[in-house]
């Protein structure tokens, strides 16, 4: 299935800390989670081992929330999460 991100999403996903390549790894090889508004969701842990904000985490977890429109996954918007999982 085709994926289609967003301009909002790859916004969001640099004010995040996140990238284009780990949504389409998200949404490929990510785990379905649940979502709200008729919308689809997919979770991903990350290795990091990195600084953010001055703070050092082990890993990144990502949610990329979308739809699906005439057999294309259209995203929606996309979280970060910093801390062990």
């Amino acid at each position: 299935m085709e994926i289609i991100i967003e301009p909002h999403t790859l916004d969001r996903a640099i004010d995040r800390g996140a990238n284009k390549e780990e949504i389409i790894d998200t949404l490929t090889n990510g785990t379905a989670i649940e979502a709200k508004k008729n919308r689809k969701a997919k979770t991903k842990v990350f290795e990091y081992n990195k600084e953010r904000s001055g703070k050092h985490y082990q890993q990144k977890k990502i949610e990329v929330y979308y739809v699906i429109e005439n057999n294309k996954i259209i995203t929606v918007t996309v979280y970060a999460f910093y801390g062990k999982f």
